[in-house]
């Protein structure tokens, strides 16, 4: 007899996809443009991975489980209209300090303006692009997916992820160019 038995099904599920829960709802908010839309699409996405849950084969939990979450923002976008624009959330995106110096930053209120000016500037970029290449972005630049990784999550060739990651990136520097440099093309 076994002295340690399996852990139930629930708990094995916990423990591989709840660190993922950031990715996933990080990918949400990007495909829905909503923090109040992705929670809910995150929620609906956990619930359909959980009953999917023993049909996943090996250990690729991550990809597999923002799969479903693309996948439930797709079907979510479908069923609603998107009218409204999402204005800045402070507490969503505000300015978190990477480099380790945030005392010394915290003192200056210009760099922390400009800083906080450059997050608008790139989050209203990446927002405005078509969702093909927001969600490949947002994959690979933010959640930091591998090509592999972004290849199973889509479904789709690996020459197609470099193709819409490379138009994705070069509308991204355009959107950002033309409004730094005040033009309106």
């Amino acid at each position: 007899m076994n002295a340690n038995p399996p852990a139930p099904r629930s708990e094995r599920f916990a423990a591989l996809a709840l660190p993922h829960l950031d990715a996933a709802y990080n990918l949400a908010r990007w495909l829905t443009r909503n923090d109040s839309d992705a929670q809910d699409v995150v929620q609906d996405a956990y619930l359909r991975a959980f009953r999917a849950f023993d049909g996943l084969r090996g250990d690729a939990m991550r990809p597999w489980l923002l799969a479903i979450v693309r996948n439930a923002s797709l079907s979510w976008l479908a069923q609603r209209h998107r009218g409204r624009e999402l204005s800045y959330d402070e507490d969503l995106h505000g300015d978190k300090d990477a480099d380790g110096d945030a005392a010394a930053q915290a003192l200056d209120p210009q760099v922390l303006l400009m800083r906080a000016q450059d997050k608008r500037r790139l989050d209203a970029a990446i927002d405005s692009l078509p969702l093909a290449f927001r969600e490949v972005i947002v994959l690979r630049e933010l959640q930091e997916c591998s090509y592999e990784e972004i290849v199973r999550i889509l479904g789709v060739p690996p020459g197609t992820v470099m193709s819409r990651l490379a138009r994705g990136r070069a509308r991204l520097l355009r959107l950002l160019a033309t409004e730094a440099h005040g033009s309106t093309r």
